[in-house]
């Protein structure tokens, strides 16, 4: 009897501590699919200014190199924020920060001027770098540590639902589906030309202002709910925590490198891909917004996949067979023709899905007190997005041909698939 009762106990605590963390866990969760939606219109807006503003390829990236070069410029501050005054206070912040930059698409867009979007843009990635910085390791401490590269896969997964949802249903409200050529711009009367651009440029107004609003619904809705936290009291160095003892990990060494490849790839194969589409298949733009849509949902499908498949296989051995599959996915699609190409972009998606949370949960595996300061580190690595998406543009520029440009994904994938062979070894923070 004592022990049917020591039972009961025992599971009325283990209830009581699962609800203290799921809702937070699900209003954390939704900031994944936020970040993802915002993220996704990126490619939507790459050919969308690129014809507004008559952009060459390496110019358009530029949206990109505004977005991650934040990350690199805000992740310390981020990771310190919340070292001192917990997760919520990034959350926080990172929402305002969101919200705001979003609402200043209304008046870049009525300045007509390419720099305003790109500082807009800016803004919005400095809140989503707070947002990653805290959401990533928030997931893994909200719930059973041995169920966590799991759990952030899954929560994820809803940063896959929004990069279907946003190119679906948002890119064709903002693509016009108006091809011009240079010669017919050039042709056009200074007023012409004027109300052209204006016309282009203001169909990403309601969109952005919306989506600013919501996220500051949002922020109010975390300022209202309790939520687990931690938070270091210590000055760095009193409680053990340093960036030289987190750097001393092995893992998370390696886990920064692949990250810095890894959003390169994503954002090279996912910025680029209306372009490859309209170059290789023939498409028209809005048919080719249609594909990315599917892009943005194999992803997705990726992402549960992938979440399923690691209850039965390790999450290591899963990256090493992705990272493989995709280098061959890589090469196909700088060889292939037609909608070939298209359909293995797609497939690329899908395979890397699972690449952005296995890595960061490996990469900060281990280390203790150091968990915040090695989830900065890792979100700064997001640079790459921003250094390797001009690369692909200039070799596209230099060649005439924006397949040889997807050269610098394959070579992303050789070095996740060497960060999955060598993520094995023990941390020695």
């Amino acid at each position: 009897m004592a022990l049917t009762s020591e039972s009961v106990l025992q599971n009325k605590a283990f209830s009581n501590e699962k609800k203290s963390w799921m809702f937070p866990f699900i209003l954390v969760t939704s900031l994944f699919f936020f970040w993802g939606f915002v993220h996704n219109l990126d490619p939507i807006l790459i050919p969308h200014l690129r014809k507004a503003f008559n952009l060459s390829d390496l110019q358009s990236s530029l949206i990109d190199s505004s977005v991650f070069i934040a990350y690199f410029v805000m992740a310390l501050p981020a990771g310190y924020i919340m070292r001192k005054y917990g997760y919520k206070s990034g959350i926080m912040i990172g929402l305002v920060l969101f919200g705001i930059g979003s609402i200043l698409f209304v008046p870049a867009a009525n300045s007509l001027q390419y720099i305003y979007f790109l500082g807009a843009l800016f803004v919005i990635a400095c809140g989503l770098t707070f947002l990653e910085t805290a959401a990533n390791p928030y997931v893994t401490i909200l719930g059973p540590a041995e169920t966590a590269t799991k759990r952030l896969n899954f929560s994820q997964s809803f940063n896959g639902l929004a990069a279907f949802i946003a190119p679906t249903f948002i890119g064709p409200m903002i693509l016009s589906g108006k091809n011009l050529t240079e010669a017919e711009m050039a042709s056009m009367s200074s007023t012409e030309l004027s109300t052209y651009l204006a016309s282009e440029a203001a169909s990403v107004k309601m969109p952005y202002l919306i989506l600013g609003l919501i996220i500051l619904a949002v922020a109010v809705i975390f300022y209202f709910t309790n939520m687990p936290d931690v938070k270091d009291d210590d000055k760095e160095g009193t409680d053990g925590a340093s960036f030289g003892g987190a750097l001393k990990s092995m893992k998370l060494r390696w886990g920064i490198l692949a990250q810095f490849f890894y959003v390169g790839a994503q954002v090279c194969v996912g910025s680029f891909f209306i372009k490859m589409a309209t170059t290789t298949a023939g498409l028209e733009e809005d048919t080719a917004a249609k594909y990315l849509g599917f892009f943005g949902l194999a992803f997705m499908l990726g992402r549960f996949a992938g979440t399923f498949l690691m209850q039965y296989i390790q999450p290591r051995k899963l990256l090493i067979a992705y990272a493989t599959i995709n280098i061959i996915l890589s090469i196909l699609a700088i060889m292939g023709t037609g909608m070939v190409v298209v359909y293995t972009l797609i497939a690329i998606a899908f395979f890397m899905s699972i690449m952005f949370p296995t890595i960061f949960s490996m990469g900060i595996d281990g280390l203790g007190h150091n968990t915040k300061i090695g989830s900065s580190l890792i979100v700064m690595s997001i640079v790459g997005g921003a250094l390797l998406p001009p690369v692909l543009g200039l070799i596209s520029d230099m060649t005439g041909n924006i397949q040889y440009g997807y050269t610098v994904p394959l070579t992303c994938f050789a070095v996740i698939l060497l960060f999955a062979f060598n993520a094995h070894k023990t941390n020695k923070a």
